[in-house]
């Protein structure tokens, strides 16, 4: 697990992720597949928000997943939801950090399309 420090295009969003990037999927669900999200999780109190009062919130299909977004410049930086064991969870958007070399990243496929 490492640090990881990330924010949303103008900045009025930022974030710091404690995560372990050897975990990252591309999911082909309608909403993943159009933003292009690559998407890497961790439990919600290892996600530290600056600006928040910046983002909105998208749902759709079961409501159960909030796609969080800068309200200003629109970059889906994560969404909330909770794991199957009902504990709080983040979806990062990894190419939202600042630090990570996206062609060093190895994402697996995920089919959230046929769930």
């Amino acid at each position: 697990m490492a640090l990881h420090k990330g924010s949303c295009h103008c900045g009025k969003v930022a974030f710091e992720v404690e995560t372990d990037l050897s975990q990252v999927i591309e999911c082909n669900c309608s909403i993943c597949r159009k933003k292009g999200y690559m998407l890497t999780f961790a439990p919600r109190t290892a996600l530290k928000v600056t600006g928040e009062e910046n983002l909105s919130t998208y749902t759709f299909n079961t409501h159960t997943i909030r796609h969080r977004f800068c309200a200003s410049c629109g970059t889906a930086t994560f969404g909330e939801g909770q794991q199957p064991g009902g504990e709080p969870m983040a979806a990062i958007n990894v190419r939202c950090l600042d630090d990570v070399d996206l062609s060093n990243v190895k994402a697996m496929p995920f089919n959230g399309r046929d769930r």
